[in-house]
């Protein structure tokens, strides 16, 4: 069964032929809180992670080379599928994909495991990553390939080879993929099929090089503007992806613990939580039959006081955050307006409790 790890299994990838050590890992990172993690079967993520202080901690062929063995020990007992991944000097892009919801518990058997023998191997001791790693949802598809491609590109924009030697790169999958002895867990069909079509073929590899070195001469201005959408943000995909990846959120049991994300950082927690204050706010309206679009302009009206009670009691939405979107003046004053009106007694209407009390089921 897949992600259940066994106490032994064999590995021959990399021309290095062992007997793994698959026991359960304690986390090198276990001091630090942990986060909900988006999780499903079939979904698919772009990871990435850096060296303490930006260290370059695979500036060695030997480290990268070790990473590279943890990788296909992870893959292979995780049942991952990595459509590309790419070894820099200090830090890692992969995009995978998990059969099984396994992500978490193989991310951090990979960094923990690998952490352990760079340090025993250095005879050093720390936190070789500076946390345990960020990950963003991707749609599958067209979306998994464009980060692949700039995945690849990656040691082009580190100056680390020319583009017209991006193949010869050792420690990325592209390397890998035109070779015979490739591990099984490399999934060529999504990049292939979103760059024309390509075959599986070295022919076909070699026109995917050129298509590379086609996108990297392409305008500068839409490369830089093509990484932001990949590293900005709390999943890359379309209205719809996002939505049901919303969906699945709100399904989670825990409200308070659902809106964090992936590790992410700031900014993409914050706007993942915007998007799911929104769609609050939008069922509420509905419920209580008011029309968002008509909101009266006076900051302390009826309706927008009954929004902004009802998203308090329902979601972590801040003051900041309902001042600005029901145009109810300083966060202070929406503060001091919820209170009123929760003394009022207007949330003890019948009417409106039996309505809000669906909400807190």
């Amino acid at each position: 069964m897949l992600g259940i790890r066994k106490k032994q299994a064999k590995s021959t990838y990399f021309g290095v032929s062992r007997a793994l050590d698959l026991p359960t890992v304690r986390a090198e990172f276990s001091g630090m809180p942990r986060r909900l993690r988006l999780e499903f079967s079939g979904a698919c993520y772009h990871v990435t992670n850096r060296g303490n202080y930006r260290q370059p901690i695979f500036g060695t062929d030997g480290a990268a080379r070790s990473f590279q063995i943890c990788l296909d020990e992870a893959c292979s007992s995780y049942g991952w599928r990595m459509h590309a991944y790419s070894i820099m000097s200090n830090h890692f892009h992969l995009v995978l994909e998990t059969p099984e919801p396994n992500l978490s518990d193989g991310m951090q058997w990979l960094q923990s495991t690998w952490a352990q023998r760079f340090n025993r191997y250095r005879g050093v001791t720390g936190r070789p990553f500076q946390g345990r790693f960020f990950a963003k949802p991707l749609e599958p598809g067209h979306v998994v390939a464009q980060v692949a491609h700039y995945v690849h590109r990656n040691p082009v924009e580190a100056g680390l080879v020319p583009v017209e030697r991006v193949g010869e790169y050792r420690w990325s999958s592209l390397w890998h993929f035109a070779r015979r002895d490739r591990p099984a867990w490399l999934e060529a069909s999504a990049v292939l099929a979103e760059s024309g079509g390509l075959a599986d073929t070295t022919v076909g590899w070699r026109a995917y090089r050129d298509y590379l070195g086609v996108l990297w001469e392409k305008d500068p201005m839409m490369r830089e503007k093509k990484f932001t959408a990949f590293t900005r943000g709390w999943a890359v995909g379309s209205t719809a992806f996002r939505a049901e990846l919303r969906e699945r959120l709100d399904r989670m049991e825990d409200r308070r613990e659902r809106f964090s994300l992936l590790g992410a950082e700031r900014p993409a927690v914050l706007a993942a939580r915007a998007e799911l204050w929104e769609d609050q706010l939008r069922v509420l309206a509905r419920a209580f039959g008011v029309q968002l679009a008509r909101l009266p302009k006076k900051k302390s009206a009826g309706e927008k006081l009954l929004l902004a009670a009802a998203m308090k009691r329902t979601t972590s939405a801040p003051a900041r955050w309902l001042a600005q979107r029901l145009q109810m003046g300083a966060p202070s004053s929406v503060a001091t307006l919820v209170h009123r009106f929760r003394r009022s007694g207007a949330l003890d209407r019948p009417a409106l409790k039996a309505i809000l009390s669906k909400f807190l089921a």
